[in-house]
């Protein structure tokens, strides 16, 4: 079959101003819980777009851990081509594809480290393995094969066979403070659904329908 001839109707429901929340937040949060409702694969994964100082764009997906009116948290390690990037460049872009739904969402932000208190109570809670995974990892560098990954592994396990797995000083959080939304819910004929929430001067959401 050709790429052209794939094709499909949008045909899962609208979106009107009147079913949008006034805040964001609320509305992002609202459409979470229905795609975990609906059993969407992954649904708290998103694709991070961050940019270089020589202004390449780089993407990844990655989950999200924490939401609240203070913005979207997710974890890596620091010395990681993301952070690396948002170390030079803050200004990031999330992209959440539910779809399941026929839904996406976009967000516009500004990255920062969240505190290392926050970053060790989240790091506590993850199972041992992964706790253990994140001090075999030099995530983005290249590595030589699997083998001497697991070797690393094996090592660290070896080394933290006995008590807690201290937090590494190079892993951590970022919490992204959004400035811009965009809510898209497919339409039939190409005739998409999109609104964007825009903060004013005032600090206030705005929102307008975009066209699609």
């Amino acid at each position: 079959m050709k790429l052209e001839d794939i094709r499909r109707e949008y045909l899962a429901g609208g979106l009107r101003r009147d079913n949008l929340q006034d805040n964001p937040i609320t509305q992002f949060k609202l459409w979470l819980d229905q795609a975990i409702e609906a059993h969407i694969p992954d649904p708290t994964a998103f694709t991070l777009a961050t940019v270089s100082s020589e202004g390449k764009p780089s993407q990844r997906i990655v989950l999200l851990k924490h939401l609240d009116e203070r913005g979207f948290v997710f974890f890596t390690n620091y010395a990681s081509q993301k952070s690396q990037q948002i170390e030079v460049n803050r200004n990031v872009c999330l992209h959440f594809p539910w779809h399941g739904m026929e839904r996406q969402v976009e967000v516009e932000g500004v990255a920062a480290r969240i505190p290392l208190k926050e970053s060790l109570a989240y790091f506590l809670s993850r199972p041992r393995d992964s706790q253990i995974a994140a001090w075999s990892s030099r995530q983005s560098h290249p590595i030589s094969s699997r083998k001497m990954l697991l070797m690393q592994f094996e090592s660290m396990k070896a080394k933290f066979a006995e008590g807690e797995v201290p937090l590494p000083d190079f892993w951590g959080g970022y919490r992204i403070v959004p400035s811009a939304f965009e809510f898209w819910q497919g339409g039939g004929s190409r005739l998409h659904d999109r609104f964007q929430y825009v903060k004013s001067a005032e600090q206030r959401w705005a929102i307008e329908r975009v066209a699609p």
